[in-house]
């Protein structure tokens, strides 16, 4: 007996525990990635499910991401008729309008500023009574002020901006008057706003709702398995051997549910296009409607496998203690 005692460290110092298909951390990621396929396939119905689940969770969260995007971008074209007109009693000489469009465009925010002579200005309200000329009959352009037009930088459209900007404008000496259309910059303002936070409020409800009805689902996978997850702890299996097959199942179904949320979002972009001259009075591609830019598909596909990869976390705590 004190022989076989004297001889076990030496046995157990030869003992080498097997690797998992291969040394290092390439081997372990391929064996636990090899476990989530198995997995996959092995509860095809359950997993399907989970995928359904996120790529219908995805494509509303999508749907409602690009109806913004787009929003976004039509406020944007409308943003631009923000515009501030300074107006004169005289035609300006060419130092002039230099000497003045010098003084405008030192201001800050500032984007663009265009003259707008007499003659142009008497063009412009012809375009604007077309087939009403009989309206400025005997009016010459002499009657009308010149102008310049000033269009403000992005940053600089709200009402405040808008404000101190034309304060700065009057104290130019030799301005007459100035014009920008208060009541509208201001209500145009409130109403980008208004759409902004609903976005918002919209977008943050559609997201958490998503995490609960995917964290719910992938539970009935972990629930599936409970009985495997309380084998293998009773074995001896850490936490981290148990997890991470789960847990890359939860990474591949987020993945493809956004993959497939993405393609269902372009077949009904496509298919808007190509019915929206039924029952709309203009055509959606020439008003810049736009599919999602490469960095909201990127977004997307990451949050897909985030979705599902959180999902299956949150659902591992009831059965292993994180």
């Amino acid at each position: 007996m004190n022989k076989w005692k004297k001889k076990q460290p030496a046995a157990i110092k030869s003992f080498k525990r097997p690797t998992l298909a291969g040394d290092g951390f390439g081997g372990r990621a391929g064996f636990f990635l090899s476990r989530a396929v198995n997995n996959i396939r092995q509860n095809i119905f359950v997993n399907v499910v989970t995928v359904g689940t996120i790529t219908l969770a995805l494509l509303i969260v999508s749907l409602f991401m690009l109806v913004f995007v787009n929003l976004e971008s039509a406020t944007e074209s409308w943003s631009e008729r923000v515009q501030v007109t300074v107006y004169f009693d005289k035609e300006l000489t060419n130092p002039d309008q230099s000497a003045f469009r010098e003084k405008i465009s030192a201001l800050s925010g500032v984007s663009r500023v265009s003259y707008v002579s007499r003659d142009e200005a008497l063009k412009r309200f012809k375009i604007r009574l077309q087939g009403q000329e009989a309206l400025l009959e005997g009016i010459r352009p002499e009657v009308l002020p010149t102008s310049f037009e000033i269009a403000l930088k992005r940053s600089h459209r709200d009402t405040a901006s808008v404000e101190s900007f034309v304060t700065e404008l009057k104290r130019i000496p030799g301005i007459t008057e100035v014009q920008y259309g208060e009541e509208w910059v201001r209500r145009f303002n409130s109403f980008l706003n208004f759409m902004r936070l609903l976005g918002v409020l919209l977008g943050g409800f559609l997201v958490i709702a998503a995490i609960f009805i995917v964290s719910n689902t992938i539970k009935l996978t972990i629930y599936s398995r409970r009985e495997e997850l309380e084998v293998m702890a009773l074995v001896g299996a850490t936490r981290f051997f148990i997890k991470a097959p789960f847990l890359l199942e939860g990474l591949i179904q987020g993945f493809v549910g956004s993959v497939l949320s993405i393609i269902l979002l372009f077949g009904l972009y496509e298919g808007f296009l190509q019915n929206a001259g039924s029952f709309l009075t203009f055509n959606p591609v020439s008003s810049g409607l736009s599919f999602l830019s490469l960095e909201y598909i990127a977004g997307l596909l990451l949050a897909g496998s985030m979705l599902g990869f959180l999902g299956s976390l949150t659902s591992l705590k009831r059965f292993i203690n994180v």
